[in-house]
Formats: structure tokens, C-alpha cells, sequence
């Protein structure tokens, strides 16, 4: 369960990293990436500005980070799942889903 204030946070990084509503981890890694660069002392310059932004983007993902590890993904097949082949099985779980969905990928 995620606190009031753990959310607020995760919403946090998720605007600082330019995240959509649902984002993978490759993803959150990506923004955090680039957004260390940005303000690296190497490429930045020194300055207390860029240390706290340095700082801030650190917060924001351990912050996601500490999100994703401690969602829980299912291990076990529920009944109905072994009555479906796997293409109907996909379909039921990520058909809706914008990023999963049918015709992404097609242009």
C-alpha cells in the first residue's frame, strides 16, 4: 500500500521524468538518464543549483524505484486461464491496454 505522501512523490517523478500514465522501467531508467546529464557538474558546470536539481532527480527515482519493487506480480494461474490458448489468454489481459493493445506497432 502506497501513502498519501509516497504517491505524491511517485507523481513527482513521474512530471520531472516525463512519464505517461503508465511508464516501464526501461523508461523511468531513460529519464533518469538524461535528466543526470543535464545537470552533471562535467557537463553542467558546478553550482548549487544544479546539485539540488542533481539531488532532486535522485529523490524522484528511488521514489519509482521503491514503487516498482514492491508491486506484486501474480505467480499463480487462475482457473479460467487454462481454459483459454495463449493468444486469448493476451487478449483478456492486455487487449484494452493503449500500449499492448491490437494495431500498435502497425502503421
Amino acid at each position: 500500500m502506497v501513502s498519501k505522501r509516497q504517491w505524491l512523490k511517485i507523481e513527482g517523478a513521474k512530471e520531472l521524468f516525463g512519464l505517461g500514465d503508465r511508464a516501464t522501467l526501461r523508461q523511468i531508467k531513460a529519464g533518469f538518464r538524461e535528466l543526470i546529464k543535464k545537470y552533471h557538474p562535467d557537463l553542467a558546470g558546478e553550482g548549487e543549483e544544479n546539485r539540488a536539481k542533481i539531488q532532486e532527480v535522485t529523490e524522484a527515482y528511488q521514489a519509482l524505484l521503491s514503487y516498482c519493487e514492491s508491486y506484486e506480480f501474480p505467480l499463480i494461474m487462475a482457473e479460467s486461464d487454462l481454459e483459454v490458448d495463449d493468444e486469448d489468454w493476451w487478449m483478456n489481459r492486455f487487449g484494452q491496454d493503449p500500449v499492448w493493445g491490437p494495431g500498435q506497432g502497425e502503421d
